[in-house]
C-alpha cells in the first residue's frame, strides 16, 4: 500500500511539470559591453533556443535551458562580429554554442526570481547568477494556450570564460546581459 502511495504520489508530480518553449519572434537575448571607456556597444544573438520546465504557477522551481549559436552574434557592425567569431574572442569554430542550465531557484519577490546555474562560453564553464522578473502570464489569442513573459538580468565577466585578451580600457570587462522573451506552454 506504501509503495502505491509512492508511486502515484511520483507520477502526480512528474505530471504537474509543465515545459513551456521559448517564442523566437517575441524573444531577443542581448548584451552590452563598454567601449574605450567612453560608450555602450549593444549587441544580440539571432539564433537561440530555450526551454522551462516548471510545476509552479510562479516558476520557483523552475528548470532554465538554454542554447545560443555564438555565430549568430550581431552588433549591428559586420567587420565587428566578424572580429567576434574569430579565434581572437568566442573562437566559433572550436565553441559555436553558450548554454545556461539552472541549477536553482531562490524566489526574491512577488515576480522577482534569482536564479543561478552553469554558464559555459568559450568552452569554460562557471556558475552564474541572474535576475529573471516574471512579466506576467496570459493566454494566447492565436494558439489559446497558456503563455509567460520574463525580463532577465544580470552581469558577467568575460575574462572569467577566456573571451579577449584586450584591456578592459579597451573592450570593458564586464557584460550585462539583458534578455527578454515568451513562452508558450507545450
Amino acid at each position: 500500500m506504501l509503495l502505491a502511495a509512492a508511486v502515484l504520489m511520483t507520477s502526480t508530480a512528474l505530471f504537474a511539470q509543465t515545459k513551456w518553449k521559448v517564442d523566437k519572434a517575441h524573444a531577443k537575448i542581448g548584451f552590452s559591453v563598454r567601449h574605450m571607456m567612453l560608450s555602450d556597444v549593444n549587441g544580440y544573438f539571432r539564433k537561440f533556443d530555450a526551454t522551462i520546465v516548471s510545476s509552479k504557477p510562479d516558476f520557483s522551481d523552475a528548470v532554465f535551458d538554454i542554447t545560443i549559436e555564438v555565430a549568430s552574434i550581431n552588433t549591428e557592425n559586420e567587420s565587428r562580429d566578424n572580429d567576434l567569431k574569430s579565434d581572437k574572442y568566442f573562437d566559433v569554430a572550436k565553441y559555436p554554442v553558450i548554454t545556461f542550465k539552472s541549477t536553482s531557484v531562490e524566489k526574491k519577490g512577488e515576480n522577482t526570481l534569482k536564479v543561478t546555474g552553469n554558464l559555459t562560453i568559450h568552452g569554460v564553464t562557471k556558475v552564474t547568477t541572474v535576475e529573471v522578473k516574471l512579466n506576467g502570464t496570459s493566454t494566447s489569442p492565436m494558439t489559446h494556450k497558456p503563455v509567460a513573459g520574463f525580463k532577465v538580468s544580470g552581469t558577467i565577466d568575460r575574462t572569467d570564460f577566456k573571451v579577449g585578451s584586450v584591456p578592459a580600457a579597451m573592450i570593458g570587462d564586464k557584460i550585462e546581459l539583458r534578455v527578454n522573451g515568451e513562452f508558450s506552454q507545450e
